[in-house]
């Protein structure tokens, strides 16, 4: 399905956006194979010295589609496979990337812009992992990779939301930006994309290194679990 991932280039930035808003950026299957094709394509690209991800209308993202969950076994396997490809597309890409959040980002969109490199909210960001109520663990790995500890257990221990304001004084955000964060997010991208490409990527390969080593366990044992859960007897 065409239309999902909405990709504009800009003097060595590529501006990414999720393109569901009437179901507020949910990650669908289809969108899932998009963001992990685009992510790892654009890592890749030479033009390319940073990447800015952000969600149409109101939200940024609202996490997984569950209106695909269940079904048959092949469903399931697409599930498991495609989050796998999403999400590590966005974790483990060479490029720097910057999540403009633009509105609620929950549960598994949450995740997504945890994984990014910088984070810039505009005024209705909210940020929050509900899943926990509804028996689904939230992504304590996204969490601890980007957050101190007290800060990610509290979040995904409770399900509470945080505004934009707090998310600044959590350390979840480096910046809010009163009028338009998207602007915001292609400036501070520009500003990257315009410094020497050799040092920053060997910095990025840093960051993806400590993510690696410190946190790869917590991401590997999320993985199992989620498939599990999709997959397993109980499922």
């Amino acid at each position: 399905m065409a239309g999902l991932l909405e990709i504009e280039r800009r003097d060595g930035i590529a501006l990414v956006t999720l393109n569901r808003p009437e179901k507020r950026n949910a990650l669908s299957i289809e969108l899932r194979v998009e963001i992990g094709e685009a992510f790892t394509a654009l890592g890749s690209d030479g033009d390319v010295g940073c990447i800015v991800l952000t969600g149409a209308g109101p939200a940024f993202c609202s996490g997984m589609d569950t209106t695909q969950f269940g079904g048959d076994a092949e469903n399931k396997r697409r599930l498991v496979e495609t989050s796998t490809l999403a999400f590590d597309a966005v974790g483990n890409c060479p490029r720097p990337v910057v999540a403009a959040v633009n509105g609620p980002a929950v549960a598994g969109g949450f995740a997504l812009a945890l994984l990014c490199d910088l984070r810039v909210a505009g005024l209705g960001a909210r940020f929050g992992y509900p899943e926990l109520p509804h028996g689904i663990p939230p992504s304590y790995a996204a969490a601890r990779s980007a957050l101190p500890a007290a800060v990610a257990q509290d979040l995904c221990l409770t399900g509470r939301p945080v505004d934009a304001a707090e998310a600044l004084r959590l350390g979840i955000v480096r910046e809010i930006s009163d009028g338009d964060p998207v602007g915001r997010g292609v400036e501070l991208a520009a500003e990257l994309a315009a410094m020497p490409r050799d040092a920053v990527l060997a910095t990025k390969q840093r960051v993806l290194l400590e993510r690696r080593e410190t946190w790869g366990f917590l991401f590997d044992e999320e993985r199992s679990a989620f498939a599990r859960a999709l997959l397993g007897e109980d499922a």
